[in-house]
C-alpha cells in the first residue's frame, strides 16, 4: 500500500457493518489536488434508517457534493458509516444534516451540501438540504439530478 492508504483500517479488510452511526468509523485520505476546486459526489440512492418513535424503516435517495480542501473521505468507510443508519433510529433532518456536519468535521471541505430525498411515509415525502455556505467561486457544480416525488401518476 502507499503511505497514503497505510492509516487505513477498512480498505482492502472484511469489515463489518458498523452497529450504529456513533461506531462508525469514518476514514479520509490526502487530497491529491488539494490547489484545484472541483466537485465530488457520492450518490447514495437506498439509504435507510427507522422512525425513532414507531421503529419502522425510512427510504432516502442521498447526494452528498463537496468541494475537498486537503482532505478526501475513503469511501469504503463511507459505505460502511451510511449503511450503520440501519438500524439507527432519528428523524429524516437528523440524518441528514447529521450526516454532512460529521463529514465536515472529518474533512474541513472547502464547500459541502447534502440533499436527502426521503420517500413517503403517511403520504408525504420529506426532502432536506443543508450545506455549509455559498459554492466556492469557479465550481462547475450540477444539478443533483433527483426529481421531486411524483408518485404513481
Amino acid at each position: 500500500m502507499s503511505h497514503y492508504t497505510d492509516a487505513l483500517t477498512q480498505l482492502g479488510a472484511n469489515t463489518a457493518l458498523p452497529q450504529s452511526p456513533e461506531k462508525a468509523v469514518l476514514e479520509r485520505v490526502p487530497n491529491p489536488q488539494p490547489g484545484e476546486a472541483y466537485v465530488v459526489r457520492f450518490t447514495q440512492p437506498e439509504f435507510t434508517s427507522l422512525c425513532p418513535l414507531t421503529g419502522q424503516p425510512d427510504f432516502a435517495h442521498l447526494v452528498i457534493d463537496y468541494v475537498p480542501g486537503d482532505w478526501l473521505v475513503e469511501s469504503k468507510s463511507l459505505k460502511l458509516f451510511l449503511g450503520s443508519f440501519r438500524n439507527h433510529g432519528a428523524f429524516h433532518e437528523d440524518c441528514t444534516v447529521g450526516i454532512g456536519k460529521r463529514l465536515v468535521a472529518l474533512l474541513d471541505p472547502r464547500w459541502l451540501r447534502i440533499g436527502g430525498y426521503w420517500y413517503p411515509r403517511g403520504g408525504m415525502p420529506i426532502d432536506v438540504f443543508w450545506q455549509t455556505g455559498a459554492v466556492p467561486e469557479g465550481v462547475w457544480l450540477p444539478d443533483q439530478g433527483v426529481a421531486g416525488y411524483r408518485g404513481r401518476g
